[in-house]
């Protein structure tokens, strides 16, 4: 789920709230209760829960490879960042 910033045009009063995507963006200041909370723009934050995460996730040194010790016949690089498998 995504970590939302928001602050306050009252009191300056700076809250960050884990919200769905589908969620209304919140109004209310917390502290001062008045209606004048801004969504910021900053970068991206989420979460991670929950299960169906693949085993290379997040590993280092050798702990990346448990899934080519399967022998299946295709192969895991275990890279991370998006780069192209060899």
């Amino acid at each position: 789920m995504p970590i939302y910033e928001y602050r306050c045009g009252s009191c300056g009063h700076d809250v960050e709230v884990i919200q769905k995507l589908s969620d209304d963006p919140l109004k209310d200041c917390p502290v001062c209760k008045a209606p004048t909370l801004n969504k910021q723009i900053s970068a991206p934050g989420f979460r991670l829960a929950g299960g169906g995460w693949y085993e290379t996730d997040f590993k280092t040194g050798q702990k990346k490879n448990l899934a080519e010790k399967g022998g299946s016949g295709s192969t895991v690089t275990g890279t991370t960042g998006g780069g192209a498998d060899t």
